[in-house]
């Protein structure tokens, strides 16, 4: 009796994990009519100073088409507090962007600065083998000579598919989907849903690819990323 109730929630766990990879995934085939393809590039570092107290520092090269074509240059740092025995940190950070926007349907570029202040609190999850991760972040953006506030959810999950002990976590399946809501109309700024195949080169280093559809309210776009993890 007690081997049948282990093995009933065994079952629904991947029932209910299965379903969650599914609502992450729904989006990626919302795709609209008007859909490019692009190529972010994409390192994300955080140094320990000590056991609490941590430092973030992140670089974005995204690009319009595969390379060459730049569309935004990102740069983020922070300075962070994780509590919790390591599952929760929160984080007060500030970002540098450089957009280079498309005038309408001719080859003219406009650049556009964007100076951003964020605040973002993350909680980490375990069901079994699989890592739920959550980010709560709050931006307050200051764009050219506007001030606009923005509110980011994010909802991702690493699966480990080897099992083998030599190759233990090594190889995994990450998907993710972040919605982005405006303080003033429109509220809804967009969504982002991606799904990759990553791989621990070693337990400081680990390298992701894979496919995110980023949609907005009439469009959406697509992009390759290639992402490098560095923790040191």
């Amino acid at each position: 009796m007690i081997k049948n109730n282990i093995l009933t929630v065994k079952f629904k766990n991947k029932v209910n994990m299965v379903a969650l990879i599914l609502l992450l995934m729904l989006p990626l085939f919302a795709q609209s009519q008007d859909s490019n393809f692009g190529n972010w590039l994409i390192y994300i570092g955080n140094k320990k100073i000590n056991p609490k107290w941590n430092v973030h520092h992140e670089v974005q090269y995204r690009n319009y088409n595969t390379i060459g074509d730049l569309e935004q240059l990102l740069l983020r740092t922070g300075l962070g507090y994780t509590f919790n025995n390591n599952k929760n940190n929160i984080l007060l950070g500030y970002g540098y962007i450089l957009s280079e926007n498309y005038v309408g349907n001719n080859e003219d570029k406009i650049s556009i600065n964007e100076h951003r202040i964020f605040q973002q609190f993350t909680s980490k999850q375990k069901i079994g083998k699989v890592k739920l991760n959550h980010r709560y972040r709050f931006e307050q953006r200051f764009v050219e000579n506007n001030f606009k506030l923005r509110f980011r959810y994010f909802l991702g999950l690493n699966i480990p598919l080897i099992n083998k002990e030599k190759d233990k976590n090594k190889v995994y399946l990450s998907a993710y989907n972040e919605i982005f809501l405006n303080a003033k109309s429109a509220v809804f700024d967009r969504n982002r849903a991606y799904g990759g195949i990553g791989y621990h080169i070693n337990k400081k280093v680990r390298i992701e690819a894979g496919y995110m559809n980023q949609f907005f309210e009439t469009n959406s776009r697509d992009q390759f990323n290639i992402i490098t993890f560095v923790n040191f």
